[in-house]
């Protein structure tokens, strides 16, 4: 698929999509349910094991939520679609990775669109900021997120006072996977992605799913919820041929042939 908004291309079983909304490659609620299409056919697609999400330029990743359509009366409640703005986050059986490839600023939104990913890789220039408080709104998801992945202190700051975070700050924090130059960016992600994509889909699976369902919990609970059926990709992944087929093919010394069930 491709249009002038979101180029969405397929290499191999990695999905690439471009979000190219000049000139910030900001998110309104028409985009947003492209997105929600976009990815809903990713999560839909056996074929297809990866995404990885950038937007178009150098300067900007994403600039967040469109605010020329908020003043023209879009709000929070607004259909952003199926999952939710930017189409990933909030996305109902989503059980494949979404790689971040973040090549410039994060801004608001855009920034919340990287905390929801699975994994990031930034270029050198990227920047990071939670610019909402300044103009008399906060960052839903942020607001949540961030304090659970930075600490309180440095959450606040760029929660209250809209601190602007490099990519080598949230690389020492563990938010970034990489920290690359910008014409490295892409190779990179695609990179991540092909490592992804050479284990079992199902083991991929289940450790999203487990990770989504425990992650509030102890270790104790995490492990009980887990193994106490509750988490239907675990207990696919552990009765599927593709377990077998891993064992046999490290005992034989070759490469695995999945088959996803």
């Amino acid at each position: 698929m491709t249009d002038e908004t979101i180029r969405a291309i397929r290499r191999g079983s990695t999905l690439e999509v471009t979000l190219d909304r000049p000139k910030a490659n900001t998110i309104d609620a028409a985009t947003s349910r492209e997105l929600g299409a976009v990815f809903s056919g990713f999560r839909d697609d056996p074929d297809l094991r990866v995404a990885i999400f950038t937007g178009a330029g150098e300067r900007f990743f994403s600039a967040g939520w469109d605010l020329a359509a908020g003043a023209e009366g879009e709000d929070y409640e607004s259909d952003f679609g199926p999952g939710g703005f930017g189409g990933f986050a909030e996305l109902p059986g989503l059980d494949k990775p979404v790689i971040a490839a973040v090549n410039g600023m994060a801004v608001g939104g855009g920034f919340e669109l990287v905390m929801a990913a699975d994994l990031v890789v930034a270029a050198e220039h990227a920047a990071f900021f939670l610019p909402e408080a300044s103009i008399g709104l906060i960052p839903d998801a942020g607001s949540v997120l961030l304090p659970r992945l930075l600490p309180a202190p440095l959450a606040n700051e760029v929660l209250l006072a809209g601190r602007r975070l490099s990519a080598e700050e949230l690389h020492r924090f563990g938010l970034v996977n990489e920290v690359v130059p910008g014409t490295d960016l892409m190779d990179t992600a695609h990179g991540l992605a092909g490592r992804i994509a050479a284990s079992a889909p199902l083991a991929v699976a289940a450790v999203l799913d487990i990770g989504r369902r425990t992650g509030s919990l102890p270790v104790a609970g995490a492990l009980h919820t887990m193994r106490s059926g509750a988490v239907g990709a675990y207990r696919k992944m552990v009765e599927s041929e593709d377990a077998q087929e891993g064992l046999r093919a490290f005992a034989e010394k070759r490469d695995p042939v999945w088959k996803g069930h």
